[in-house]
């Protein structure tokens, strides 16, 4: 299975998280200092989506990580508890040759 992005969900789900904040068109708009609004209701409508650098300032504006705007297929990522463990030996062995 390819990972795809569902334009349709994200705009949905940015709409969703503008409803929780109580935000406007208008209020993203001016946040991301757009030109006009169409962008924004391109994106609320599915028909595009938003830039990386305009989804990072949307997560920072809604307080949630990038992860929860994007709507798409790919199965849910689990953390990796090897990589974990891997850092927590290197540190051990940093402490040893600092201390």
């Amino acid at each position: 299975m390819i990972p795809l992005i569902n334009k349709k969900d994200t705009g949905l789900n940015i709409r969703r998280l503008m409803d929780k904040y109580k935000l406007t068109v208008r209020d993203v708009q001016e946040y991301l200092e757009l030109g006009s609004q169409q962008s924004i209701y391109h994106w609320l409508n599915g028909i595009s989506m938003p830039t990386i650098d305009n989804l990072y300032m949307l997560s920072y504006l809604f307080g949630v990580p990038i992860d929860d705007i994007v709507c798409g297929n790919r199965p849910e990522l689990k953390k990796d508890s090897s990589i974990d463990r891997r850092i927590l030996i290197y540190y051990n062995l940093i402490r040893k040759y600092v201390a």
